[in-house]
């Protein structure tokens, strides 16, 4: 199985717009105050944008995408040809699992994220009330998700080379194997079969 260039650049581009996305996710978290209402004496709070949300998700999808495609490509480790090579199998399996594990750190992040930054808090109180407070995202969620991308990105060029390298057909040898043994019988076979003609001549 050899290197496709084209997988690796969809991997790494899926990565890197997911990880611009939390980017800008975290610096566009959505930030509130309280207010009064003009009708009576409640307050209420009011919030800015929504574009973390999206930004959110947006990468959540890339991710789920990028994700998808690696494991079509190498079969998900367990599926398709046989691996050899202990060192380069057990690089395989080791980045598999994380490049599984950071991903799911990461979507875990980025959906937590976009649901909280969703959440708008109606009337808190009546007005001059102490402790009345807006809830937002905390700082540092989106953050979170975004350096996790970089490590899922790390992860799964890693497991596809280390799979690349581990996977030299399987199969595929054990079947040259075989088809090389019956080359030698053949030729072994043609051997006898002229000695036995060269007896008879003399």
């Amino acid at each position: 199985m050899r290197m496709s260039v084209s997988i690796l650049a969809v991997l790494i581009s899926l990565h890197l717009l997911a990880f611009l996305l939390a980017v800008g996710a975290e610096r566009r978290r959505s930030t509130a105050k309280v207010v009064p209402d003009e009708y009576d004496e409640r307050t209420y709070c009011v919030y800015g944008t929504d574009a973390s949300t999206a930004y959110g998700l947006a990468a959540f999808g890339l991710l789920l995408i990028s994700q998808t495609i690696l494991n079509a490509a190498t079969k998900c480790l367990c599926f398709g040809k046989g691996l050899s090579g202990r060192a380069s199998t057990t690089s395989a399996v080791f980045f598999f699992v994380f490049s599984w594990v950071t991903l799911l750190g990461a979507e875990s992040c980025l959906l937590a994220g976009s649901a909280r930054n969703a959440y708008h808090t109606k009337y808190r109180g009546f007005f001059g009330g102490d402790g009345i407070t807006c809830a937002t995202l905390r700082k540092g969620v989106f953050a979170a998700a975004s350096a996790l991308t970089l490590l899922s990105m790390v992860g799964s060029i890693l497991y596809y080379w280390s799979h690349l390298k581990a996977d030299t057909g399987g199969w595929e040898k054990h079947r040259n194997e075989g088809l090389g043994m019956t080359a030698a019988d053949f030729t072994r076979q043609e051997q006898e079969q002229e000695q036995v003609g060269d007896f008879r001549k003399a």
